[in-house]
């Protein structure tokens, strides 16, 4: 019946038809590989036009957890200047941690994987599957060396495009493994191999909250830990059933890892007399955690009706108001509840320093750094004076350019106010909230509320605005 219907339609040469609908699927595709290739091709062209300078440091990535940070690409590729990230992002509609991410796999790729380089450039494996192979090899541990990187290329490049994505990153694991043990027996000395890496962490990933509320946890411990983490959690999912409990086995698993993470600990430790460390010192406190919370609210005669949904600031995500009570009936959460700032009413204060007032409002104003596409949350951000604050102003009985007033402030996290700072990057508060950014080549953006609008496109025989020397 299908092929019936299939042959009907070609013979009415219909261009919708199955066959022909099928062809322009896969034709779009190959079109937005082959794109997706160059894109990869001119980031490393952009990365070429700019190296590391005196005042521009090289680009890296912050590890979470740890001190050190790791370069944009493995040994052998070229270093990158940071700032010039940002603008790449920016054209493409993207974080400057994503245009960061596309010019590292890009130069990983190029010098360290030339084999899978080129199978994407000859359209035999998509950029995407190349470049969660780069993704793996700039952030392994230890650090591939260029040998160990052309290794790993030689064995992946034929198949890269021949296999599923689970199938891929199983492979490219496997290959780094095998390339560890072909070396010095790693068991023989483990400082030279790679069992002197310690696998065990517990990641919260704060930065992705679900609508629900929840986050969601990773974990790698010791296998005795572990069974005995499943051990508690499964006494008390089964506790909370008998108890009544009408959820799931997975929900009151959920539900008894963070009782344990609010009690237990601290519970058998002062139950046994131990109110302080080795030290000395005094033992943290079991819980300790805050949440800002917004909700609208209107008076009804004397009672306060809040709205049923509102923002929490911790991940930009919806909050249901029954959800916060569930959580403030719990009796060891202290709830703070701050007087409403109207963000109509412009502040100032004297001097450079910026009271808590005037922070609050910025925070609240802008919620996340604005800088373009940035997503930052504010209350981690500095508070940056648009027009510079002359220290010297008063001194010398000039009035002030830059004053410490709402209308002058704005939210940036560290590395877009280094940016602005120390790069020919600017930005104009055009209304309370409303920020017009252009980049040092001359593209406009404007931020508010809503998120980032890119701006009448410069003119291509404009000359580049010089970087500013502060």
């Amino acid at each position: 019946m299908i092929e019936e219907l299939d042959a009907g339609a070609e013979a009415g040469a219909d261009a919708l038809g199955p066959a022909a609908l099928l062809a322009s699927i896969r034709s779009a595709r190959s079109v937005e590989d082959a794109a997706a290739a160059e894109q990869l091709d001119l980031a490393a062209q952009w990365a070429d036009l700019h190296p590391p300078e005196s005042i521009h440091s090289a680009a890296t990535f912050t590890v979470a957890g740890c001190e050190h940070e790791e370069p944009i690409a493995g040994p052998g590729a070229p270093l990158v200047a940071e700032f010039c990230i940002a603008e790449l992002g920016t054209v493409l509609g993207t974080t400057s941690v994503s245009a960061k991410k596309l010019i590292g796999h890009a130069l990983e790729l190029r010098h360290r994987l030339p084999r899978l380089w080129a199978q994407v450039h000859a359209g035999r494996v998509p950029s995407w599957r190349a470049r969660a192979v780069a993704e793996a090899t700039i952030h392994a541990t230890p650090s591939l060396t260029v040998e160990a990187a052309r290794f790993i290329d030689a064995q992946v490049a034929a198949v890269a495009g021949r296999i599923g994505p689970a199938q891929l990153d199983r492979l490219v694991a496997e290959t780094i493994m095998r390339y560890d043990l072909a070396g010095q027996n790693p068991a023989a000395d483990p400082e030279d191999g790679y069992l002197h890496v310690d696998p065990r962490h517990v990641t919260i990933h704060d930065q992705d909250v679900h609508f629900a509320g929840t986050v969601r946890l990773e974990a790698e411990v010791d296998l005795a830990d572990g069974l005995d983490l499943h051990q508690a959690l499964a006494h008390r999912a089964a506790t909370l059933k008998a108890l009544g409990s009408q959820e799931s086995l997975d929900a009151r698993r959920a539900k008894a890892l963070g009782d344990l993470a609010r009690t237990q600990t601290a519970l058998d430790l002062f139950q046994h007399g131990h109110t302080s460390g080795p030290d000395g010192q005094d033992l943290p406190v079991a819980r300790e955690v805050v949440l800002h919370a917004h909700f609208d609210a209107t008076l009804s005669g004397d009672t306060t009706v809040f709205g049923p949904t509102g923002r929490l600031e911790e991940g930009q995500r919806l909050l249901l108001l029954d959800q916060l009570r569930s959580w403030c009936a719990e009796s060891r959460t202290k709830v703070t509840v701050k007087p409403v700032v109207d963000l109509n009413e412009p502040k100032d204060a004297p001097g450079y320093a910026i009271p808590d007032r005037i922070r609050e409002h910025v925070v609240l104003r802008d919620r996340v750094c604005v800088f373009p596409w940035c997503g930052r949350p504010a209350r981690g951000c500095d508070v940056d004076h648009d027009t510079e604050y002359d220290h010297h102003a008063d001194a010398e009985g000039r009035p002030q350019p830059g004053p410490t007033h709402t209308d002058n402030l704005a939210a940036l996290c560290r590395f877009h106010h280094r940016l602005k700072t120390h790069t020919a990057w600017h930005y104009d508060m055009v209304a309370p909230g409303v920020f017009e950014w252009t980049s040092p080549h001359g593209h406009r953006y404007r931020r508010d509320r809503t998120g980032t609008t890119a701006l009448d496109p410069p003119d291509p025989g404009a000359p580049r605005i010089p970087s500013p020397r502060r």
